[in-house]
């Protein structure tokens, strides 16, 4: 088989790649080593940044978005008791809305489908190898080995893919960083503490309050990084919830059933070797943020876009000056929200027992509730900043 772009992975970046080459008549090919099932139902992030939800539209697969979608202003904050609310659409414009990844994936495999383009699920690809002129992959679909051989390839398949181990180690220029907790997460059936998304900064810890529709909430608690999760009982996490939570302005949080659980560590990963020969990038395989501040789908859905104008430069123009500037073009936003994730990352967690650190923490969350100028500053990066460039070549 022959394609222009294989695209490794079903996840937002892969998808919405795909959508975009094929509305720019380039020929893709999806390849995704799980199930439909499986990636259609596996929670994962919740908030989009309004530049994303304006692609999603523009790609003509939000029916389902617009419909279900909660637009959000902002967050609330809680630390002392007391609950406040961050507006950032009354200072810097711009909405975030709530969608679960899941179900963004959902709608760009159906469209997928739709359309007639190949995507193949129980797809895992073995080996990748390139030259000057083409790249080939050697594929295990359900059993049946496969070839394929493509002008490019995109890789868009995690951390843990095949993708960036195909990069030489010597040239990979990475840059880490491991946190000492990670996210007990659960899925319940309560009504939201707050109209949007809330982070409690508590001396026991972070908990993160929001919401997957007007009867459902995502919640998380900070836990050690080597937590087992056989360790805490449903009621143990609604007590932690509830004490982490707890204000002199709202009601007590209300608790209901617990059907899902998850543990995530905190890290945050960059891979600025974004490209190597036919080779690209894009997601989670380049970077890691921390689930705090909501930026991991949207930074893949903005490599998508780069790529994609990229891609359609050469295509259309045969100019490739974009695809070499591809890890250039990417890594400046990159690099905002891994900041911007970090500022929240150490400003909500207690991270050491250190007693000055919780007082400088509270005077920072202090100046983001009472300064404009700080929510502004915070909003602009939250709502989201602009992709690096538009998706469509149009020469």
């Amino acid at each position: 088989m022959h394609t222009q772009v294989a695209i490794i992975g079903a996840g937002p970046a892969g998808l919405t790649l795909a959508r975009m080459l094929h509305l720019q008549g380039i020929s893709s090919i999806v390849l995704e080593s799980r199930d439909r099932e499986y990636i259609e139902t596996r929670t994962r992030a919740g908030v989009l940044e309004e530049p994303t939800v304006a692609l999603v539209r523009e790609l003509g697969v939000a029916d389902r978005l617009d419909r279900e979608g909660m637009s959000h202003n902002g967050f609330y904050l809680r630390f002392d008791r007391t609950t406040h609310r961050l507006d950032f659409h009354r200072l810097v414009g711009g909405h975030a809305t709530v969608y679960a990844q899941q179900e963004l994936v959902k709608d760009f495999v159906a469209d997928r489908l739709a359309t007639g383009g190949p995507l193949l699920f129980d797809a895992t690809v073995t080996a990748v190898e390139t030259t000057s002129d083409r790249a080939r992959l050697t594929v295990d679909h359900a059993g049946t080995p496969l070839e394929i051989t493509a002008d490019f390839v995109a890789g868009c398949d995690g951390f843990h893919g095949v993708s960036r181990a195909h990069i030489p180690a010597d040239r990979l220029r990475e840059y880490s960083r491991t946190y000492p907790v990670a996210w007990l997460g659960i899925l319940a059936r309560t009504a939201p503490t707050t109209p949007e998304g809330m982070y409690c900064a508590h001396e026991n810890g972070l908990s993160v309050h929001s919401m997957r529709g007007p009867s459902i909430t995502r919640q998380y608690l900070q836990v050690p990084a080597d937590t087992d999760l056989g360790d805490w009982s449903d009621e143990r996490i609604w007590d932690e919830l509830t004490v982490r939570s707890a204000s002199d302005d709202h009601p007590e949080l209300e608790r209901g059933e617990i059907f899902d659980r998850s543990l995530a560590p905190l890290r945050s990963y960059v891979c600025e070797t974004m490209q190597h020969g036919r080779l690209f990038l894009l997601g989670d395989s380049a970077h890691i943020v921390p689930p705090t501040g909501a930026k991991g789908l949207n930074l893949a859905v903005s490599d998508a876009s780069t790529l994609s104008y990229a891609l359609g430069a050469f295509y259309t123009a045969g100019d490739r000056s974009h695809l070499d500037d591809y890890s250039a073009t990417c890594l400046p936003r990159i690099w905002k929200a891994q900041q911007f994730s970090w500022t929240l990352t150490t400003t909500l967690h207690a991270l050491s027992d250190d007693p000055t650190d919780w007082q400088l923490r509270r005077a920072r969350l202090a100046r983001w509730a009472e300064s404009e100028a700080e929510q502004s500053a915070l909003g602009e990066v939250y709502l989201g900043l602009p992709f690096p460039t538009y998706w469509r070549f149009t020469g």
